[in-house]
């Protein structure tokens, strides 16, 4: 057999091999290929109505109810200083003491009047001085006595209210120059906050408000607040207005200047609540979309306005209606209008 003919014999055999194979049975599918052809396996849910509570949480920092400078009226010698930074006080406790010479001069000066008063009255009792000396002298003795008042005021430094000395400028025997106060006396029993509130909010809280106070350098203790005063005016940039919120703070735990959220409940209203996994972003925006289950087991894609996300849930303000179905597995690559098989 010559070089022609064997290569004529092998065509045949391949021919007659493909054919024998076109005959016989298919070769399988690309399983990945069928796994694209598929219908997409889906879970869903009903979007329901229940009761969301309305409540928000702002964020202030703790404040002083009161906060007291403790200086004289005028400069002088320091003579005795009573307490330290970090001491708490009583009202009405002596703090410190200032030089002593004026105070004892005005007290001097304030006997000497008291008697000279006492003799005249008795000689205006009996007819020996006119109404006009006697009322000279009463007068006389009155400023007197408000001046050594006002001396000893100034002299012998007491609190005004109960709390913490928060400072110390000065040191015994310095002399007060009048800049910078001797002490100050902070009240931390109670406390208060400023809470910045929406403007959105304004007709939904009152005086008298109960509120949730949480503070992130006490962390698993909460306190109750009281809102006891509503500013009038509104922040034209930021659009809130101040709620002062007042803390009792018996265990003087919150102390001024510490970072603290206020839980405030504005009651509760009946909304649609979906599970968050429902719930998906559009990358780019802020938009939120969910996939709709449609009669016909086609989905569609639904833009909603969320609310509050609390637990694994979201309430959606609008864009759905109670009892409508939403994908909540297995949507990812989705598109709208793809049909889709609900697991059951």
């Amino acid at each position: 057999m010559n070089k022609v003919s064997k290569i004529g014999t092998a065509l045949c055999a391949i021919v007659f091999a493909a054919c024998g194979q076109q005959g016989g049975k298919q070769p399988a599918m690309d399983p990945m290929m069928a796994a694209m052809n598929a219908t997409p396996v889906v879970t869903v849910t009903s979007a329901v109505r229940e009761s969301v509570a309305r409540d928000a949480v702002y964020s202030a920092s703790v404040q002083a109810n009161v906060v007291n400078n403790i200086a004289p009226q005028s400069g002088g010698r320091i003579q005795k200083l009573n307490v330290e930074v970090g001491d708490f006080v009583s009202a009405g406790q002596v703090l410190a003491e200032m030089d002593r010479l004026q105070m004892d001069q005005a007290a001097l000066r304030l006997k000497n009047d008291e008697t000279e008063l006492a003799r005249v009255k008795q000689l205006f009792a009996e007819g020996g001085v006119s109404q006009s000396d006697y009322e000279s002298l009463e007068l006389a003795f009155n400023v007197s006595k408000s001046s050594y008042d006002n001396l000893v005021e100034n002299t012998i430094l007491r609190a005004p209210v109960s709390g913490v000395v928060s400072a110390r400028n000065y040191d015994r025997g310095d002399l007060y120059s009048m800049g910078q106060p001797i002490y100050t006396v902070q009240q931390i029993t109670p406390v208060k906050l400023l809470v910045p509130i929406s403007e959105a909010e304004y007709t939904k809280v009152k005086r008298g408000d109960k509120v949730t106070v949480t503070a992130d350098a006490l962390p698993g203790r909460s306190y109750t607040g009281t809102i006891v005063r509503l500013y009038p005016t509104i922040d034209p940039v930021s659009h809130t207005f101040s709620a002062e919120v007042r803390v009792a703070n018996e265990k003087r735990e919150l102390r001024p200047g510490m970072y603290a959220r206020v839980s405030v409940d504005y009651g509760a209203a009946e909304s649609i609540v979906v599970p968050d996994a429902a719930v998906m972003k559009l990358q780019g925006s802020g938009q939120r979309t969910v996939f709709v289950l449609n009669a016909d087991n086609t989905v569609s894609v639904r833009t909603v306005e969320p609310g509050r996300h609390f637990g694994n849930r979201y309430e959606i303000l609008s864009g759905l209606e109670e009892g409508e179905q939403v994908l909540t597995g297995g949507h990812s690559n989705l598109k709208s209008g793809d049909k889709v098989e609900v697991k059951r």
